[in-house]
């Protein structure tokens, strides 16, 4: 029989591998599971590792507790926050950013808020017949319902002069100074904003939400 006849016949009784039936050695298969287990906690370390660092640094889910953005956002929803949005590009009129609670607000239960941009920094911000204006041009408020331009409308945008933070409310007509923004709620009349604890700090933004996840039935971006 040539080599290569007998490199590609069958193995048996006399041949130079284990006859047909023969068992693996136990130590074989123990290091097989072995390596199995230790692929699998790999992969799991590995995962979690990389949820904890989108979470950390990019992408972080928020849960809404509050009506002060209704009716964009009701009570219950959730979204994510894109938290390197303003790393590629500046913070936009009518965008919804999430922040931390800002030194003069006085919702001491939670530690994270959630409303729309008004103006940036160096801009003025006037309110008049329920319109807010920026620099003299009205804002567009496409995402409030119709009739909110009636004084009896929720989504009328009012200035305060009481129940503001110390020490009192912003002035109307109010420049945004340089560093901050000026945000509101979409729901005018159940929001405490930067009318009530005056201009956000640019350093307190945590990101831009820009997509709803709960619940299924209205998940899409905001």
């Amino acid at each position: 029989m040539s080599l290569t006849e007998r490199e590609a016949g069958p193995l048996g009784p006399g041949g130079d591998g284990p006859a047909e039936g023969s068992a693996v050695p136990a130590e074989g298969g123990q290091r097989a599971r072995h390596q199995v287990l230790v692929e699998w906690v790999v992969i799991v370390v590995v995962a979690v590792v990389a949820a904890l660092l989108i979470k950390t640094f990019a992408v972080q889910a928020f849960y809404i507790p509050s009506t002060s953005m209704v009716p964009t956002l009701q009570v219950g929803d959730r979204v994510l926050v894109n938290k390197l949005a303003y790393d590629f590009h500046p913070v936009h009129q009518g965008d919804i950013i999430v922040f931390r609670r800002p030194p003069r607000d006085q919702t001491l239960d939670i530690s994270d808020l959630i409303k729309r941009v008004v103006a940036g920094p160096g801009q003025t911000v006037r309110v008049a017949n329920c319109a807010v204006y920026v620099d003299g041009v009205e804002m567009r408020q496409p995402y409030l319902p119709a009739g909110w331009q009636q004084p009896s409308s929720p989504y009328c945008t009012t200035w305060p002069t009481t129940g503001c933070a110390p020490p009192g409310c912003m002035p109307d007509p109010y420049k945004v100074p340089q560093g901050y923004y000026f945000v509101m709620g979409d729901n005018r009349a159940d929001s405490y904003d930067s009318r009530y604890w005056g201009p956000l700090p640019a350093s307190y933004i945590v990101g831009r939400a820009f997509v709803r996840v709960w619940p299924p039935s209205r998940a899409g971006f905001i």
